[in-house]
């Protein structure tokens, strides 16, 4: 019985304070629904401040927003001493997708994209491994191009195979604090914003033609992927994928 009663403590939501960085929009937004249906209190943080309060306007006040910095180490060492105690930890942040082929690759900007996706995922983890309650976790966020890239993929590839391997080395050095990672295939996210409409639906028509399940994946389908690694308390080191099945096609 005390060991039904453990698990059943893992798995459960309500109550705890769940934080989400890149919270305010797309995955992110999402997994702070989903969670908040739940019961537990959602805090998310995000640079954009106009985006962070019209997210928590869709909570029903059971959320807590702040505007972040994630390039910034110290804003981020702050807003974790600020905020205190948490049980669950998901870094969803990341900006437009850089994809070019290596002789139109712009280093400036590939760097720019490592420091939001990796050097801003390893600070919140630094930062917030101290004040993760017990039985918690930390989800972290690649993606499928570093399972099976494409031509043009080279940052997306690396940036995604390092998050993979960060996430393995994490689960050993923060252990028994779990450490787990969300592998999305193609979803309808801001990620593409910089694209024309016409021309993002008709990418998202190509790619979905040719994926098993006959199209590409929606928000609320990826979130609960971070739910189930959140509440599942036997995982760690292990990366989720969910794309449909684009790495078989």
């Amino acid at each position: 019985m005390i060991q039904k009663q453990q698990i059943g403590n893992q798995e459960e939501l309500s109550g705890k304070r769940i934080v989400v960085l890149g919270g305010s929009s797309g995955i992110g937004l999402e997994v702070a629904q989903q969670v908040v249906t739940r019961g537990a209190r959602a805090i998310i943080a995000s640079s954009n401040r106009d985006r962070v309060e019209r997210a928590i306007a869709t909570l029903d006040g059971k959320a807590e927003g702040h505007t972040l910095d994630l390039s910034n180490e110290r804003e981020i060492q702050t807003f974790f001493q600020k905020i205190g105690d948490f049980d669950h930890l998901a870094f969803t942040a990341g900006d437009t997708l850089q994809l070019n082929e290596l002789v139109a690759t712009d280093l400036t900007k590939a760097r720019h994209a490592f420091e939001l996706r990796y050097w801003a995922a390893l600070a919140a983890v630094k930062y917030a491994s101290p004040y993760i309650r017990k039985d918690g976790s930390i989800v972290l966020t690649t993606g499928v191009a570093g399972r099976r890239p494409h031509k043009g993929w080279i940052v997306a590839a690396s940036i995604c195979g390092t998050i993979e391997a960060l996430t393995r080395a994490l689960a050993v050095e923060l252990a028994p604090i779990r450490v787990n990672a969300v592998c999305p295939g193609i979803v309808r996210t801001n990620l593409w914003s910089n694209m024309q409409e016409q021309d993002r639906e008709a990418m998202y028509d190509n790619v979905g033609k040719h994926l098993l399940v006959g199209r590409v994946g929606e928000p609320r389908e990826i979130a609960r992927a971070y739910l189930f690694l959140m509440q599942e308390g036997y995982s760690t080191g292990r990366t989720i994928v969910v794309d449909g099945g684009a790495v078989l096609t």
